[in-house]
């Protein structure tokens, strides 16, 4: 995951608990239009909702400020953390069999060990979540100097983590009566 653009911070706290069409619906507003749209976001949503929410953000802000101090809640592990809470198991994974590919000259390539690199540069961290009789797994590769980033290969074999992450947007932070929240924001337009 890429970091989001950091002007709106309430938009960067809340896009990856939006459901899709309220990310579309709020990108359109005026500033006046954002302001209500914020509000009527957490109206919108159970109390247990909003406290739930307001608790994962304080882990947030405590566990992962050194990635991102102005912005903790700007990270993968973190908004991985928000959307689908504490993994069932972390663990870290020593990769010790890395190799790099150097180019050597014109078009000679040879293969260099990483040895002497630092081991921290070496490490995953693995995220484990139960879904039903299944896993979902998250693989976060450290990138120095503090920074841990969601590996590409994450996705692969996680069949079901799209069913994962949208079962966790609608039962955590679900929207209590579409249809008059969907009103609602259409009124939010005219502002």
């Amino acid at each position: 995951m890429n970091l989001v653009p950091s002007k709106d911070a309430w938009y960067m706290q809340h896009y990856i608990i939006m459901q899709d069409f309220e990310r579309t619906a709020y990108k359109k507003l005026s500033d006046e239009g954002k302001q209500k749209f914020q509000s009527l976001f957490w109206e919108g949503r159970t109390a247990e909702a909003k406290k739930v929410f307001l608790s994962r953000m304080d882990q947030i802000m405590k566990v992962f400020k050194k990635e991102n101090v102005p912005q903790p809640w700007n990270t993968d592990r973190a908004r991985i953390f928000l959307l689908n809470g504490k993994p069932a198991s972390i663990e870290y994974k020593q990769n010790d069999s890395w190799q790099m590919q150097v180019r050597e000259g014109a078009g000679q390539g040879g293969i260099t060990e990483r040895d002497n690199e630092d081991i921290q540069a070496r490490t995953d961290e693995v995220w484990t979540y139960q879904f039903g009789e299944h896993y979902i797994y998250y693989t976060f590769a450290f990138s120095a100097p503090k920074r841990w980033k969601l590996a590409q290969g994450s996705f692969a074999g996680n069949r079901y983590l799209g069913a994962f992450e949208t079962q966790n947007k609608e039962q955590t932070y679900r929207i209590v009566n579409i249809d008059l929240y969907t009103k609602e924001l259409e009124n939010l337009k005219n502002l």
